[in-house]
């Protein structure tokens, strides 16, 4: 059996859960939504992937590189929610009890820590399988042979989904190869990334169909500029040459702005990201002070019922 290494995408999570969960509160009043549906997510996934070794990413506060190069980088982003603000150090609680290592720096966003993590892995331990649990999408350039990305069901009937990079593609429209240029050319509203201003998802798709990369069709601009013939060029008609020609600088900071990095420094091994024994009791004394009764069943077995000699007790 294969090794598996899941990687917990914090920050997506919380926030899918905050908007998909109602206003779950205890008793005291206190909201726990985005804690429950984070919960629920992370021990749903220990149970179906079983994990070989396991870590949680989470974003930090600082500005980051993104919003030096791009002022108005995430600017149409509300603010976080009052109520989610406390909530995030209730689930970085839930995490601790159940003996997960928590990787975050100050302006790197999860993104970076998360490709830079899974490349090493893919280099440094090529019999390793990489899960990236998420709720976004932008993961989905990360997806190889090695590396997949796993999103929860929103609701009652849709299923967990384990995306590799054919999933990947029926998905999006385009190979994992493209992704980022395909962001390039129609932005990104979510992140605020500008991309080419009028150019939408159909046409950006018809472009890296015909043209491969973001490059390759400013190529094929520059022929054309250049007095080439634009026989059989259907794509790049008129309005849409125009469009991409006035854009040029937009495009590729969009580019650069999407492109998750995978060369952050930090101190990363997979060794110590293990699956270890853990304190069943404490962790299911902190679900009941938070009301999840529904959840201690999902916990998973601790050091007694495995019949490990070293018991927690």
């Amino acid at each position: 059996m294969s090794k598996t290494f899941v990687l917990i995408d914090s920050h997506a999570l919380i926030y899918r859960a905050y908007h998909a969960f109602p206003d779950l509160t205890t008793p005291d009043g206190m909201l726990v939504n985005a804690v429950y549906g984070f919960s629920r997510s992370l021990l749903v996934a220990i149970r179906d992937l079983h994990p070989t070794y396991i870590a949680a990413t989470f974003d930090s506060k600082g500005k980051t590189k993104r919003a030096t190069e791009y002022k108005e980088y995430k600017a149409n982003r509300a603010a976080m929610p009052d109520d989610l603000i406390p909530q995030i150090a209730l689930v970085k609680e839930v995490v601790e009890t159940l003996n997960i290592p928590q990787f975050s720096q100050v302006g790197i966003e999860a993104d970076d820590l998360l490709g830079t993590i899974t490349k090493q892995v893919e280099e440094e331990h090529p019999d390793i399988r990489t899960i990236i649990v998420t709720g976004d999408k932008d993961m989905f350039q990360l997806v190889s042979d090695k590396t997949h990305v796993w999103m929860p069901g929103r609701g009652r009937g849709q299923l967990d989904t384990e995306y590799d990079a054919e999933e990947v593609q029926k998905k999006m429209g385009v190979p994992v190869s493209q992704i980022i240029d395909l962001k390039a050319l129609m932005g990104d509203a979510s992140d605020n990334i500008p991309g080419v201003k009028g150019v939408g998802p159909k046409t950006a798709k018809r472009l890296l169909e015909r043209h491969r990369t973001l490059e390759g069709i400013y190529q094929r601009v520059d022929e054309l500029a250049a007095g080439e013939p634009a026989a059989a060029d259907e794509v790049l008609v008129k309005s849409t040459l125009t469009k991409i020609t006035a854009d040029t600088e937009m495009a590729f900071l969009s580019q650069q702005l999407a492109t998750i990095d995978r060369s952050v420094p930090m101190d990363f091994s997979l060794e110590p990201c293990r699956v270890s024994v853990y304190d069943k009791a404490a962790a299911s004394a902190l679900f009941e002070k938070f009301h999840f009764t529904s959840l201690k069943g999902l916990l998973p077995k601790d050091a007694f019922e495995l019949g490990v000699q070293k018991a927690l007790f």
